[in-house]
């Protein structure tokens, strides 16, 4: 009997993390089988490509990595974390919360490419992960909308209190903003819950935004 794969999936800085967390709290509370996995896998050999990209090895800009060779990157990763991670509790039944997965490739790539060249992209991509790679597709993908101008303010954050630097992703305001406008269109072409994490230019108490998810994991799990 196969799991159910929840993801939470938006641009850097929306809070991906916090709710993940949160969710499996809350799981793990009422006694159902869960598990996190995170992407990238930092640390792991498999991750190292996409490490190295997102920290300028390949080009100081996301743009100087095409679309399709960086989600290649992340790709390799996934894979590996599936056979020698996860995949066997998920395939025994087990709820797996994803902060980012397959769905991060849509939103951080497609944006590279003109609008007309998205549509290619996405069969690719789906393609690849999950066909030929064959990954499992999300159940539920709740995607947490946050105005870049807040997300930046929290990533700055961020840094100041772990003492960590951002990658390329994260340094390139203009490139979150075309992130977040290529990923409107997608969650909403491919059904994607979208959560909006701010009101009035500030964030939502994350108590709040967990209400959200925590009914919509439930409808997803009844099911």
């Amino acid at each position: 009997m196969k799991g159910t794969l929840i993801v939470f999936e938006g641009t850097d800085g929306s809070g991906k993390a916090t709710q993940a967390k949160r969710l499996l709290e809350s799981l793990t509370a009422r006694g159902v089988p869960c598990r996190e996995i995170d992407f990238p896998r930092y640390g792991n050999p498999f991750a190292e490509p996409a490490n190295l990209y997102l920290h300028g090895a390949l080009g100081s800009a996301p743009g100087d990595v095409s679309a399709y060779a960086a989600s290649v990157l992340f790709a390799v990763d996934r894979y590996a974390s599936y056979k020698e991670d996860w995949g066997g509790f998920y395939e025994s039944g087990g709820v797996v919360v994803a902060n980012r997965y397959v769905t991060s490739n849509a939103v951080h790539q497609a944006s590279k490419l003109p609008e007309g060249e998205r549509r290619p992209f996405l069969d690719w991509l789906f393609d690849l992960e999950y066909n030929r790679l064959g990954l499992p597709r999300p159940d539920l993908v709740l995607y947490l909308d946050m105005p870049v101008e807040v997300s930046e303010q929290m990533l700055r954050r961020r840094e100041n209190a772990t003492g960590t630097s951002a990658d390329i992703h994260e340094q390139d305001g203009g490139y979150l903003r075309r992130c977040r406008e290529s990923a409107g269109a997608i969650a909403r072409d491919l059904g994607w819950r979208v959560i909006s994490c701010a009101e009035q230019g500030r964030p939502r108490p994350p108590e709040e935004i967990h209400r959200e998810v925590s009914a919509l994991a439930d409808q997803c799990l009844s099911r």
